[in-house]
């Protein structure tokens, strides 16, 4: 059941991040570009952030 949970999972993030290039290019386009001028640590502590709250979302649902 953890397998097929964890490949449901993945299917779901897939198709959340494809939602805004399907829905909205030139703003995926203009927020892509924004990101690509952070620096590392500024992309570091997002990827942070996003890890915690995806954590914190996991633990609300069970």
């Amino acid at each position: 059941m953890t397998g097929k949970l964890l490949v449901a999972a993945l299917g779901l993030a897939l198709v959340l991040e494809g939602l805004m290039p399907l829905l909205l290019p030139d703003a995926w386009r203009r927020a892509f570009t924004q990101l690509l001028q952070l620096r590392d640590g500024q992309i570091r502590f997002f990827g942070l952030v996003s890890i915690a709250l995806g954590l914190f979302i996991i633990l609300l649902a069970r």
